[in-house]
């Protein structure tokens, strides 16, 4: 079994350069299908989940290959079926971005139901509502596997009953090269969704309207290979900033694009912590005043993102007095409090509403990622105690963070990623 070690009680201080985006990644890798030509993706951050969508695009006849740790060429011309019901389809959550590109692509799709991190349910009727309004037939085949055909699709209006990132991007895929023009309405608005636009335009796509609520996709008939960089991950970069704030240490985080990050930003500096923006780097400080508790509501963007909560959360129980976060997102991203608290946390659940006294004593306790924002949590958490702290579930950690390891002993952080057999354990990568 595979932990994370972390010995804690220690200021975070020096630099950390941000990867790409984990969750523009998944999007426009599969992105690439729609493609007439091969692409190069750059700024590829070199986690699990972009091992599993690389591995799924060879199975079905890409030919994939890594150029260095963070770029990757693809060349969608050979892929020779449009099913993907494999093991590694069910292994995480954004696979469903092959039904939005296959469908876009050579009009049908047959796609394993996703897995991925669970806290709540993720249905994807948004997202079978817009295919469906495009002219596909959709149907659930023995309740695993997501059939979509048609003939032609052709553009249409499609209002989203919630926002929803997933059917935002899928219907933009969808729509790239349907005939006549699609508007998305209520639509999602979060930066990697901007990127996915970015990158379809840059094929020759003609998307407009990414990063507000209406988007307007005009069907084209041909795209064409491109180089492009993916946008920095923006909850990578937050959960940097929580941690040297819990730590109540002083860090620059550099690669980012600090628009992105207003809303984390914000409460930070609500809470006493001094934050310094330049062109693509932040200074976090969180060394010589004494933080303040608050409150977080977790909002679609601009909102403060619900991605960052978990971390938050773990801020928040150093600092002393009552912080209440809302959580407006998803049902059932509490399952890590439950861990918190196994290292003495005082936070109590109330449907939505996570209550925190804060400043109460914390101690090392073995605990474990129930999902990958979670996990970030724990490493955060374990950092601000005097102990030392397993954390075990790790892979669900390695699914969004690119070297986490590396990256908080870059900072001073005393962590190790072991293996365990028995009574003996071993320090990978040592």
């Amino acid at each position: 079994m595979e932990k994370f070690v972390v010995t804690g009680g220690k200021p975070l201080s020096g630099e950390v350069t941000i990867s790409g985006a984990k969750n523009a990644a998944v999007a426009i890798i599969p992105a690439v299908i729609l493609c007439d030509e091969p692409c190069q993706i750059e700024n590829i951050p070199n986690i699990s989940d972009v091992s599993l969508i690389s591995r799924i695009l060879q199975q079905m006849g890409a030919n994939v290959r890594r150029i260095n740790r963070s770029s990757l060429y693809i060349d969608p011309t050979k892929i020779r079926t449009c099913n993907a019901v494999t093991d590694l389809v069910r292994g995480m959550r954004a696979s469903y971005y092959l039904l939005g590109a296959l469908l876009g692509k050579y009009g049908r799709a047959k796609v394993a139901l996703p897995g991925g991190c669970n806290f709540g349910v993720r249905p994807i009727d948004q997202h079978l509502k817009g295919f469906e309004a495009l002219g596909a037939a959709t149907q659930l085949v023995d309740g695993a596997i997501i059939e979509a055909e048609c003939d032609n699709l052709v553009g249409t209006h499609v209002y989203l009953d919630v926002v929803s990132v997933g059917a935002t991007m899928n219907i933009m895929l969808a729509a790239s090269k349907a005939k006549g023009q699609t508007i998305i309405e209520n639509a999602a608005r979060e930066p990697h969704i901007v990127d996915l636009a970015n990158f379809l335009n840059s094929m020759g796509a003609d998307v407009r309207g990414a990063g507000t609520d209406v988007i307007k996709i005009r069907g084209v008939e041909y795209l064409h290979g491109v180089t492009y960089s993916i946008i920095p991950d923006q909850i990578e970069a937050g959960t940097y900033m929580c941690a040297a704030a819990a730590t109540r240490g002083c860090i620059t985080v550099k690669n980012i694009t600090p628009k992105h990050l207003e809303s984390i930003s914000a409460k930070l500096r609500e809470m006493g912590v001094k934050i310094t923006e330049y062109d693509e780097a932040l200074k976090v400080d969180a060394s010589s005043a004494p933080l303040k508790r608050c409150n977080i509501k977790t909002m679609p963007h601009p909102g403060f993102p619900t991605d960052c909560q978990p971390q938050f959360a773990a801020l928040l129980m150093s600092v002393p007095g009552t912080s209440i976060i809302n959580e407006n997102v998803w049902d059932n991203r509490y399952q890590y409090v439950s861990e918190l608290i196994r290292m003495g946390a005082q936070i109590s659940v109330e449907g939505r509403l996570a209550i925190i006294e804060g400043g109460t004593p914390l101690t090392a306790a073995p605990v474990k990622a129930t999902d990958l924002r979670a996990g970030a949590a724990m490493i955060i958490a374990a950092l601000e105690i005097n102990g030392t702290t397993e954390i075990s579930n790790i892979q669900f950690i390695e699914r969004g963070y690119e070297d986490v390891v590396e990256k908080f002993r870059g900072l001073g952080a005393d962590i190790k990623k072991v293996y365990f057999t028995g009574d003996n354990e071993q320090e990978l990568g040592a």
